[in-house]
């Protein structure tokens, strides 16, 4: 069987933990690419669920304040002018 040469570019810091994480598995680079291809090609597809990344707790914490703005009036202030933000703001 005759092999054909893949270049691809990724961050450095990924490859070093990808080529880590091979090694603890008993791969080198190339055996695992080659794992991945050859399930892609039994499951026709990506061989696992493609999702969106998940935010952090803090960025959850954020959305709910941003939501808890926009439904409590009374917890915010409201200003009318940015005269007023302002010297509420800075004192």
């Amino acid at each position: 069987m005759t092999t054909s040469t893949i270049n691809v570019r990724v961050n450095s810091q990924l490859k070093d933990e990808a080529d880590s994480l091979f090694s603890d598995l008993g791969l080198n680079m190339s055996s695992a690419i080659t794992l991945f291809l050859k399930a892609a090609v039994r499951e026709d597809g990506i061989p696992f669920a493609i999702t969106r990344e998940k935010p952090n707790a803090t960025t959850l914490a954020a959305l709910a304040e941003a939501r808890g703005m926009t439904t409590d009036k009374t917890a915010y202030p409201r200003y009318h002018s940015t005269e007023q933000m302002f010297k509420d703001i800075l004192g």
